[in-house]
């Protein structure tokens, strides 16, 4: 998974839990809330692009 990220991706997943981590440290249940809504936004960005690639006849992306 890691090699289909790339460079970049791998560098925002890491500053991603850095940031969680830092709020955690003077909040845990504020850091618990953002946690939770960065992967609901997660969740929606990979529906909207598994819809769009659908629309387009690609048959969306592929499940492993």
């Amino acid at each position: 998974m890691l090699d289909k990220l790339g460079v970049a991706g791998v560098a925002g997943i890491v500053v991603l839990l850095a940031g969680i981590g830092l709020v955690a440290w003077q909040n845990l249940i504020l850091a618990a809330g953002l946690a939770m809504v960065v992967s609901g936004l997660g969740l929606v960005v990979y529906g909207l692009v598994t819809s769009l690639l659908s629309s387009f006849g690609l048959g969306g992306m592929p499940r492993r």
